[in-house]
């Protein structure tokens, strides 16, 4: 017989410094002791999102001012199995305090502080850990020596993600490109994934790969990536992604894109539809301006992902 399944609404806490709040469970409920995001279950007569601001209002007497829906999950423990709606909330009024006796803390990477965690976190904790901005490469029309001069810029101005793409290069002059890519990003603590060759991705010292739809779908298991994502275009292939234990996936085409004038797109209420319960980070991609990232995350989305206009 199937255990039925408890809807729990889940807040990840952010700080303008990057902080996020971890609450330890008191004596005298299951898994005493260990941390987790706030949050309590959904009642019959609510949304996710009022469960949301009723529990953040009973456990930490705060009132929720801005919260996006994020990411899902579903986890079996011995006593239940939850189904975790997470929402990343940017704004709040009051001070969270402990209102049912739980120790609270503010946590930071790249090492937090306090231990154990309860096991259903653990990808929110890695997915936390992922910049709003993944950026693509554009040596094709820039050429390569002004992409590596505007790479050094975006990285000194913060970039810590993206992508190598760049089909129109020779194997070799695709490898010493992509070298320089990699090493200069590591210089700055960014993390590189190269887009469809695995051999390529590990004879450069690249962080992970990214695979086209087609390779997502003939993939039988997650790629041997410390990071790993995948190109998707719709619901379907995002839950694929998911059952592969990626690390995040691309949703495109979000809007009209110079390269497909005229093709059919997404818009964001598909896009808000298609990643509704997915259990992994999905970047917004296609047509897309860093201006765009407030609407993006109202709709859901980790972030964007951005190719000439990230340069």
């Amino acid at each position: 017989m199937s255990r039925k399944i408890t809807d729990v609404a889940a807040a990840v806490l952010l700080r303008a410094d990057g902080s996020f709040l971890l609450a330890q469970r008191p004596e005298g409920k299951a898994y005493a002791g260990y941390w987790e995001f706030p949050g309590g279950k959904v009642e019959p007569d609510e949304t996710t999102y009022q469960a949301l601001c009723r529990e953040l209002h009973e456990e930490l007497g705060i009132t929720v001012s801005c919260a996006h829906p994020w990411l899902t999950r579903i986890f079996t423990y011995p006593h239940a199995t939850v189904k975790l709606h997470f929402f990343r909330v940017y704004e709040w009024q009051g001070e969270p305090q402990g209102l049912e006796q739980q120790r609270l803390s503010w946590q930071s990477f790249p090492q937090l502080s306090v231990a154990p965690v309860l096991p259903a976190n653990a990808p929110i904790l890695s997915a936390l850990q992922l910049p709003p901005l993944y950026a693509i490469s554009h040596a094709a029309e820039l050429g390569t020596d002004a992409f590596l001069l505007r790479l050094e810029i975006a990285l000194q101005r913060g970039l810590r993600l993206l992508q190598v793409r760049e089909s129109h290069l020779s194997a070799s002059d695709m490898l010493e490109f992509t070298q320089k890519v990699v090493d200069l990003s590591h210089k700055h603590s960014a993390r590189v994934l190269i887009n469809s060759d695995a051999a390529l991705a590990k004879q450069v010292g690249a962080d992970g790969l990214h695979l086209s739809g087609r390779q997502l779908h003939a993939c039988s298991s997650r790629p041997d990536f410390d990071l790993c994502s995948a190109s998707c275009h719709s619901a379907e292939e995002l839950r694929v992604a998911g059952a592969l234990g990626l690390d995040f996936a691309m949703l495109s085409p979000v809007l009209p894109t110079l390269s497909h004038p005229g093709a059919a797109h997404l818009g964001w209420d598909k896009f808000s539809n298609c990643i509704n319960d997915t259990t992994l980070p999905v970047y917004a991609l296609g047509g897309l301006v860093a201006g765009d990232m407030a609407i993006a995350l109202a709709h859901g989305a980790h972030g964007i992902a951005l190719m000439r206009q990230a340069w």
